[in-house]
């Protein structure tokens, strides 16, 4: 077993987290985004969810997020979140009010559902934005691998 989680890690650092700085633009070509999203199922498989950071500057953060088992509802008080899908579908729930929602020191909340939400069925190529104070829960249907890029910008 620790020899696969190596080699995990390994792979998911095989394309490097880039920054931003100063007036250089950044472009990441497609095949180090699908290779770093490959390399994340297997944690994914094991735990149900994995992720990294592609890049980042200032109020932005561009990562890859995969997951094989639905997440709980989360609130971002200070994060808008656009998120494209780049494999699998997944209903997305959002609005109405979290479930045994907590919110930490960071003012982020999390819960176990949402209730009175509004469901979509999203899938790749959906382009999706959930701004900063908005419920929201993906539900990632039984034997799905989804892969989506997440911005996170914060107000």
């Amino acid at each position: 077993m620790k020899i696969a989680l190596a080699t995990i890690a390994a792979l998911a650092l095989a394309v490097p987290a880039a920054t931003i700085t100063g007036d250089k633009a950044i472009m990441i070509p497609a095949a180090d985004v699908k290779a770093a999203l490959a390399a994340l199922v297997p944690q994914a498989q094991s735990t149900g969810s994995s992720g990294s950071t592609l890049a980042s500057t200032g109020n932005l953060a561009l990562r890859l997020s995969v997951r094989t088992t639905s997440g709980g509802a989360e609130v971002h008080a200070h994060y808008d979140d656009l998120m494209i899908v780049e494999q699998g579908s997944a209903t997305l729930i959002t609005g109405g009010t979290v479930v045994g929602g907590k919110t930490g020191a960071d003012g982020e909340t999390h819960g176990s559902g949402i209730e009175g939400g509004v469901s979509k069925t999203i899938g790749v190529g959906d382009t999706i934005i959930v701004p900063a104070g908005q419920p929201h829960q993906l539900l990632i249907p039984p034997g799905t691998v989804y892969e989506s890029m997440v911005a996170k910008i914060k107000e």
